[in-house]
C-alpha cells in the first residue's frame, strides 16, 4: 500500500490521479442530477451534428468517435493514461537516480501515458460508436414524433436535456429541447417536433400535451 501511494501522488502519475479525482468527481455529481452527462459536448462542440460541428467534432467523427459523449471518452483517456502513467512509473522510475534523469523519464512516461491512453479510448469505444450509429436522433421524424419518453437528464431546457422515449424496446436516448422553460428529471414527456438544426427534438411535458 505505501509504495502504491507514493506512485499514484508523485510525478508523474500525480498529475493523472489529480484528472481522474476530478472525473470521479464528475460522475458523482452527475449521478445526482444537477450535471448532464452531455455537458462537455455542449461546451465544446454545441448544439451541432459532430460531423458538421467544428474541429474538435470533425477530429472525433475521423477517430470514430463522433457520437460518443466527450465526457465518456475524457473518462476513459483519463482511466487509460493513468494505469499507463502507474505502470510505467512502477517499472522504470525505481531505475532512475538523478533528478534530472527522474524529470526526463517521467516526461517520457506522460507522453507515453496520453499517447497510449488516446489509442485505448479509440480501440474501447469504437464498438460502443457503432452502436450509437444505430440510435436515430434524425430520420423518421414521423416515427419518433408523438411517442412518449421520461427526462433522464438532471433538467430540460431550451438549451439543452436528455430523455429516454420510448420504442417498444429498451428505448431511445435523445437531445430533447423544450419550447420554454425547465422540465426536472423523471417528467413525462411527449415528442412534438423535430429540430435538425440542433440534432436534437421538441418535447412538452404529457400534461402540457394533453391539456393544451
Amino acid at each position: 500500500m505505501a509504495i502504491f501511494l507514493h506512485i499514484i501522488f508523485s510525478f508523474p502519475t500525480v498529475i493523472f490521479t489529480g484528472l481522474l479525482a476530478l472525473v470521479m468527481l464528475y460522475w458523482l455529481v452527475a449521478i445526482t442530477g444537477l450535471l448532464d452527462t452531455d455537458v462537455l459536448d455542449q461546451m465544446l462542440l454545441g448544439d451541432g451534428d459532430a460531423v458538421d460541428a467544428g474541429g474538435l467534432a470533425a477530429l472525433l467523427n475521423k477517430i470514430g468517435l463522433g457520437r460518443v459523449p466527450l465526457t465518456i471518452i475524457v473518462s476513459l483517456l483519463v482511466l487509460s493514461a493513468w494505469v499507463i502513467s502507474f505502470a510505467g512509473t512502477r517499472l522504470l522510475m525505481p531505475q532512475a537516480g538523478l533528478i534530472a534523469i527522474q524529470f526526463l523519464i517521467g516526461g517520457a512516461i506522460t507522453a507515453a501515458a496520453l499517447i497510449g491512453g488516446l489509442l485505448c479510448t479509440i480501440v474501447l469505444l469504437r464498438p460502443v460508436h457503432a452502436m450509437l450509429r444505430h440510435i436515430p436522433p434524425e430520420g423518421e421524424p414521423t416515427i419518433i414524433i408523438g411517442r412518449t419518453g421520461v427526462i433522464r437528464s438532471g433538467t430540460a431546457t431550451p438549451e439543452a436535456g436528455q430523455a429516454i422515449i420510448e420504442d417498444g424496446g429498451a428505448g431511445l436516448l435523445l437531445q430533447v429541447r423544450t419550447s420554454n422553460g425547465s422540465l426536472p428529471r423523471g417528467t413525462k414527456v411527449v415528442v412534438i417536433e423535430q429540430l435538425p438544426e440542433h440534432n436534437a427534438w421538441r418535447i412538452v411535458s404529457e400534461d402540457e400535451f394533453t391539456n393544451g
